[in-house]
């Protein structure tokens, strides 16, 4: 009962076999090779944008930290959320890459809106030349407190952006869930909800580890691919990050094993009806969802073997009908049964 993380899960077979069959002769090295032009090709039609600038790298933070350098310059605020991924995960790789430092924003639910993101632009432009200048704008979808923007919302804060003459980043280490969520097309979420760059994941999906930058403008392209160099990602053996991700985007993999992990989570949340005391703390649109649970509940879940995160204590620390919060994630590998296992650990 692992729901500590949608990184925990296997990797597809598919995948799996894609990196076997990668594995068979030679090919040239650095991305100079057949498989990295068709897996770029193939990330091109799923955001049918056949011009953007396309580059794969082995982290989601390095993904990240790569497209907002090539969006910021060093004197820069990049606005995020105060929970943003890129804030709270990544150790300031987004700040060491492009030299430029994040501008929080708060928010309910882990998404700022609209107005807070002008409140900020404007602050950051009345202190003049002895603050951060206004830089690009990045949000995340799946967000990390579970919750999706949904395309109007993205579509508005893109807006904003625009008008102040500003870039617009969506991290995507959970793309796919969002998409399945949401009902769209990778386009409808992107480019043609104004975002100019998107770290496609692919590692929490079911990849062995592999990401997409994506720049719909092609002339990020260059200054991409000097970046991921001089900071030490580009791979000499490339192929073997390029078959994961010609494979995930082949016959809608990549959506498929979305579909799986949204179920799964679909299937917890409907389940929590029949747990005493237990809630969701904030809207469970994708794979992912924080939940308050008895403690007593949480130790019966952990005596079954289940793994996840706790927060604010402990299961031996403090009164047995106490909420405690968990962070609750689910694969694409993730069984009924699996679910329902959890689910009865906690109804007791």
């Amino acid at each position: 009962m692992m729901f500590a993380s949608d990184n925990t899960g296997p990797v597809h077979p598919a995948i799996m076999a894609a990196v076997a069959s990668a594995n068979d002769g030679y090919a040239m090295p650095y991305g100079n090779d057949a498989t990295t032009a068709a897996a770029r090709q193939a990330v091109r039609a799923v955001f049918e944008a056949p011009d953007a600038a396309v580059e794969f790298v082995a982290t989601g933070s390095v993904a990240n930290a790569l497209a907002l350098a090539c969006l910021a310059k060093p004197w820069d605020g990049v606005f995020c959320h105060r929970t943003a991924h890129v804030e709270e995960d990544e150790c300031g790789a987004p700040d060491f890459y492009s030299g430029a430092k994040t501008v929080l924003i708060d928010g309910a639910d882990g998404r700022f809106t609209p107005e807070a993101l002008e409140a900020a632009i404007l602050q950051c432009k009345a202190r003049g030349v002895h603050g951060a200048q206004p830089g690009p704008v990045t949000i995340t979808n799946v967000t990390e407190r579970g919750t999706v923007y949904s395309l109007d919302q993205i579509r508005a804060i893109s807006a904003v952006a625009k008008a102040h003459g500003l870039a617009v980043h969506l991290d995507g280490a959970r793309f796919a869930n969002a998409c399945v969520a949401l009902g769209c097309s990778a386009a409808e979420m992107t480019w043609k909800a104004g975002v100019n760059a998107v770290s496609f994941g692919g590692t929490k999906n079911g990849c062995m580890g592999v990401e997409a930058v994506v720049f719909f403008d092609p002339a990020h392209g260059r200054e991409l691919e000097l970046r991921r160099k001089r900071g030490g990602h580009l791979f000499s053996k490339h192929r073997y990050l390029s078959s994961q991700m010609l494979a995930y985007c082949a016959d809608d993999l990549w959506l498929d094993m979305a579909r799986a992990a949204n179920a799964r989570m679909a299937q917890l949340v409907q389940g929590l009806a029949r747990v005493h005391g237990a809630h969701l703390v904030h809207p469970a649109a994708g794979n992912l969802a924080f939940i308050e649970v008895p403690r007593a509940a949480h130790a019966r879940a952990f005596a079954a073997g289940a793994q996840y995160y706790l927060f604010g204590g402990t299961v031996d620390d403090g009164a047995t009908d106490a909420p405690l919060r968990c962070r609750i994630v689910c694969d694409w590998a993730k069984t009924p049964e699996d679910v329902e296992r959890l689910l009865e650990a906690w109804a007791g």
